[in-house]
């Protein structure tokens, strides 16, 4: 299924999509996270309502007639993680140049090896919840930064309250994927890293999150870790690349986070920036005004435009 939050007529929705007839059916969920709690029961129902009601019903409406919200406007949580190799080399290289600029000193030399942390386990960290924004809002630019990058990722969204979840039992905790683009104040992200600690304001600010256009549950989804990603920037394709970039999966994330700890229904897994995924790798920045798009293969487009307060 791909289903949606959205608005139509004022009020707030839960929908089920149908991409090729660009049609959403309001169904009957107080929201995404009501939906996501009830587990496989509540994507039963959905199902059923949609065979039930068909496509040619009141509650029936073209999606160019409503307003696509985040899926989850507030998730539960939000942990981002790095997990390609090539991002993380590469945009360590990168912040360091950033930081010999900063300090007027000549640019290093390229950094060495990747700590074996990487490789060991999968590293993250938590986002800000209440910044996420949907398909179509403005991000705005934050007065901090000079130099704002967006992120080429997706992720997923738990279903089920699990602790100690064996790496074999992982994948029936996934809800479902959406896009991710994890915008980030790079030169203030590259300061404050210096003190080993964060990142905080580089990726704290209002509208830093943005998620969708919508999920896809994991049954339309053939391999998670063999998809092609694209972003484009005013129509014009910045980078092309792919999941199968990824160190660790969705499951070993899954399996790692909740050693110790209780994950919920409603939180939600950034895969991290797929390789050359960001302007800072690309030394190639976003402007203001800029429409920045996110495609992730059979997930969806996911548009922002970039607004600075004058």
């Amino acid at each position: 299924m791909v289903l949606a939050t959205f608005i139509h007529g004022g009020k707030t929705s839960v929908g089920a999509v149908h991409r090729e007839r660009g049609q959403i059916l309001a169904l009957p969920f107080a929201s995404m996270l009501e939906l996501i709690a009830a587990g496989d029961q509540g994507l039963d129902q959905a199902r059923e309502i949609v065979q039930k009601t068909g496509w040619d019903h009141p509650s029936v409406h073209k999606l160019g007639d409503v307003k696509l919200r985040a899926p989850v406007p507030r998730p539960e949580s939000i942990r981002d993680f790095s997990v390609s190799e090539q991002h993380i080399r590469n945009a360590g290289a990168a912040l360091s140049r950033l930081r010999a600029q900063r300090l007027g000193q000549p640019a290093p030399p390229e950094v060495g090896a990747i700590p074996a942390v990487y490789y060991e386990q999968p590293i993250y960290y938590k986002g800000n919840r209440f910044n996420v924004v949907g398909p179509g809002d403005d991000v705005i630019w934050p007065a901090i930064s000079q130099k704002l990058d967006f992120e080429l990722e997706f992720g997923i969204f738990i279903k089920n309250t699990g602790k100690n979840i064996p790496l074999d039992q992982a994948k029936h905790y996934i809800f479902g994927y959406t896009c991710f683009n994890d915008f980030s104040a790079r030169d203030t992200q590259e300061h404050e890293m210096t003190a080993r600690l964060g990142p905080a304001k580089g990726k704290d600010f209002d509208t830093g999150n943005a998620l969708g256009p919508w999920i896809v549950t994991p049954d339309e989804i053939t391999d998670a870790c063999n998809l092609t990603m694209i972003t484009r920037v005013n129509g014009e394709e910045w980078t092309r690349s792919s999941s199968s970039c990824m160190l660790h999966t969705f499951e070993d994330m899954i399996a790692f986070v909740s050693l110790d700890e209780t994950l919920y229904p409603g939180e939600f897994f950034g895969s991290g920036t797929a390789a050359n995924g960001c302007g800072l790798e690309l030394d190639r920045w976003i402007q203001p005004g800029d429409v920045v798009e996110i495609e992730v293969e059979g997930i969806g487009t996911l548009r922002n435009r970039i607004v600075k307060p004058g």
